[in-house]
């Protein structure tokens, strides 16, 4: 009962005593005939007057009229309504409403009378003044992880029992809920976790909100959270604002806060004491559960989580962008005198002239971006698992350095990417060259010649020279030499009988 209803109730019995009837009393105080008949009747049976009435609170009133509804305050003390109201508000609590009059009150009381006697309590002790938040459809993702976490998962291998972690988000005015479970809450997983709820929304909203946990805020400050290098580059890829929930101010999301709270009880509790032998079989559950738990009806409003999804929330989304973001991490790093950033046990070149500058290295599947200061892309490498620990561009280098190299500094690989760039023939003399000798270093200073050859011949004169060796089965440096020096692969001078090959002979024939 609302002071407006004890109001109604003492203006019906003061106009009564004035003698109205009962249809100018209820023309009087904007209700029915019957109302007032209804009232009328009780005050004369619970022998309740306009004076009597004045000194009376509102449950005394509701009490003396409603005696079957609500009980007599006397016959059934009041519940310890105080130490209900915090476990019911804190973050720990896995109890509601109803979970606790099952346990300790539905032997003296019925659900509706609790329900109601809690909600007196709360507004005369101003536990009700809240300020009222409109949610826009559409506009905030609220996202956190759920506090509990279940060992429910066999790792088939091993037989270990592994801990589930759970993701969950809510949309809008619906408050449509998206839960995935994972090994663990690192990045990586925070991040999936997202692209999967945007999939699974079918759309994209404004703003996403998350708690201020170190997967999604470098710095919590209270007035300039800094978003951490992944989720702001999944924030650019779906063009979405991240702006962090105030700390220690949970109304901030109390939309993800309630939706926790209510999962926790019809799904966690629903999932307890089950076995999954995968993460993809425990997700595959969740979702149908979800599904099941959406299409419940509110309990105060009209429709369920998924009708207004589907009517309001839905159609304010935006679409999806063409691919879905991948992941990446990000690493920063200061450049060192040798103009190489470390990751992973290899060492990766960037433009020397970034030395002594902080780059951020951009690591996503088998590919190494690295991002000057401005977020420039200046270097691009294929991650590096095996092989020469430094990953070098030669043009990173230094102009003195790039000479050095061209020198003293190739190896196999550097000597067959530069045969590529001139022709198959080159590379094909090359790669023959790398592999005649035992040791491969003994081929380099003849390949360094031949590729020399294109500096001072062309790479078209170079690649017909190499064609003619191939065919005279002489690959080597003395042979291209004496053809591009004698012009034979411009075909002015008759080329010579090529030597036969047999196993008598060693090395460089023409030599």
């Amino acid at each position: 009962m609302r002071c407006t209803e004890k109001m109604r109730i003492m203006e019906i019995l003061r106009l009564w005593e004035m003698g109205l009837t009962q249809r100018e009393i209820a023309e009087s105080v904007k209700c029915g005939k019957s109302t007032v008949g209804e009232i009328q009747h009780r005050c004369t049976e619970a022998g309740l007057n306009y004076d009597h009435a004045t000194t009376m609170t509102n449950n005394e009133i509701r009490e003396l009229l409603y005696p079957d509804s609500f009980g007599k305050k006397s016959s059934v003390p009041d519940p310890p309504w105080e130490g209900i109201h915090k476990v019911l508000q804190s973050r720990d609590n896995r109890k509601n409403m109803r979970y606790i009059w099952e346990q300790d009150y539905a032997c003296s009381m019925s659900y509706s009378q609790f329900c109601r006697r809690y909600k007196d309590w709360k507004d005369e002790a101003g536990k009700n003044v809240v300020m009222s938040i409109n949610r826009e459809p559409g506009r905030e993702l609220f996202v956190d992880w759920v506090g509990d976490t279940l060992d429910c998962v066999v790792d088939e291998s091993t037989g270990e029992l592994l801990t589930a972690h759970f993701f969950i988000t809510t949309l809008g005015d619906s408050s449509y809920p998206f839960v995935e479970a994972f090994p663990d809450e690192k990045a990586d997983k925070w991040i999936k976790g997202h692209v999967d709820a945007l999939g699974w929304y079918g759309g994209v909203p404004k703003i996403i909100v998350p708690d201020n946990t170190k997967t999604a805020v470098t710095s919590a400050r209270y007035y300039d959270p800094e978003i951490n290098k992944a989720y702001w580059s999944f924030a650019q890829h779906y063009a979405v604002a991240v702006v962090p929930a105030r700390i220690r101010k949970p109304r901030d999301k109390g939309s993800v806060e309630s939706g926790v709270g209510w999962l926790e009880i019809w799904l966690l509790e629903w999932l307890r004491g089950q076995v999954f032998y995968s993460f993809r079989e425990l997700n595959a559950a969740i979702k149908k559960r979800v599904r099941q738990l959406a299409a419940k009806p509110f309990q105060k409003r009209q429709g369920s989580r998924e009708s207004v999804f589907l009517e309001i929330d839905k159609p304010a989304l935006r679409p999806l962008p063409a691919q879905p973001y991948e992941f990446a991490e990000f690493i920063d790093r200061r450049v060192p005198d040798n103009y190489h950033v470390a990751w992973d046990g290899f060492y990766y070149s960037v433009p020397y002239t970034l030395y002594k500058q902080t780059v951020t290295l951009r690591i996503s599947g088998n590919v190494i971006e690295i991002l000057d200061e401005n977020g420039d892309r200046v270097a691009t490498h294929e991650h590096r698992y095996s092989g020469s620990r430094y990953v070098t561009i030669l043009e990173h280098m230094p102009p003195n350095h790039q000479h050095q190299v061209k020198f003293n500094g190739f190896d196999g690989r550097r000597y067959s990417d530069w045969a590529q760039k001139i022709g198959e023939n080159t590379t094909a003399v090359i790669d023959r060259l790398l592999k005649q000798q035992a040791v491969e270093e003994q081929a380099y200073r003849s390949c360094m010649g031949i590729l020399q050859m294109s500096q001072t011949y062309g790479n078209e004169r170079l690649e017909a020279a190499c064609a003619m060796a191939l065919g005279m089965h002489a690959a080597n440096y003395t042979t291209i030499r004496n053809i591009l020096k004698n012009g034979r692969d411009t075909g002015s001078v008759p080329s010579a009988k090529p030597t036969p090959e047999h196993e008598n002979l060693r090395g460089n024939v023409w030599q």
